[in-house]
């Protein structure tokens, strides 16, 4: 059984989620304030965080934060905030999706189980190494774990599959459609823009000038590759 942690001040809403993702056949917490989420964070161990931004004692963009900081769970962030400045800041500081209210429970429950299914299912393909590398990125797939300068990296699960599927096809050009439908899902809700936030936090992450990326190459018109020389 899936464990879902809601973190949701709003007593009506936080209840409306927690009630049908239990009937839906998840374990559910809620936490209605940053200092209960981090709590139940520590000792519930979740296989997904549903995070509103708006909290009485933290920030939920800082709480992401704080969670992406020692964890790669997936987060879905949710937030009566619409504007397109708003979905970027909350991508770009670690979350893996974000919804806005008001919103159906049919879709928080579509992207809960998009999230579990890439975080669950996706594995390597068999011929794939476990352990590739060059002089200054590895990347152990079976691990999770990202290198540059044999320094680990932090990733966002979503970061961390777009990287893996670059290492497994180096060269190969993806689009953005691509790239989402093998992060996501086929019945994924999220936007291409997505895709580019991703390999922007990735280039500042693995690239010595993100602005002349030397591994992420875009291919105008087309989408990204990967390649180590």
């Amino acid at each position: 059984m899936s464990k879902i942690l809601i973190i949701e001040d709003d007593l009506s809403i936080g209840e409306m989620m927690s009630i049908y993702l239990f009937e839906e056949g998840y374990q559910v917490k809620r936490a209605e304030n940053g200092t209960q989420g981090e709590q139940l964070f520590r000792e519930f161990g979740p296989d997904v965080i549903v995070l509103d931004i708006m909290l009485p004692d933290v920030d939920g963009i800082q709480l992401c934060s704080s969670f992406r900081s020692v964890s790669s769970v997936p987060i879905l962030m949710v937030s009566a905030k619409s504007e397109v400045s708003d979905r970027v800041r909350g991508l770009q500081t670690g979350a893996d999706d974000y919804m806005c209210k008001p919103f159906s429970m049919r879709e928080l429950s579509a992207r809960v189980q998009a999230l579990l299914r890439r975080a669950q299912s996706f594995a390597p393909p068999p011929s794939a190494p476990a352990v590739a590398s060059d002089q200054a990125i590895q990347l152990d797939a079976d691990k999770r774990c990202l290198y540059v300068n044999s320094q680990e990296i932090e990733t966002t699960f979503s970061e961390f599959e777009i990287m893996k599927l670059f290492w497994q096809n180096q060269g190969r050009v993806y689009s953005r459609e691509e790239l989402l439908n093998r992060v996501r899902g086929f019945d994924s809700y999220v936007t291409e823009r997505a895709i580019d936030v991703h390999i922007a936090n990735l280039r500042k992450k693995i690239e010595k000038d993100p602005k002349e990326p030397k591994y992420i190459k875009t291919v105008w018109g087309v989408g990204y590759k990967f390649m180590l020389t």
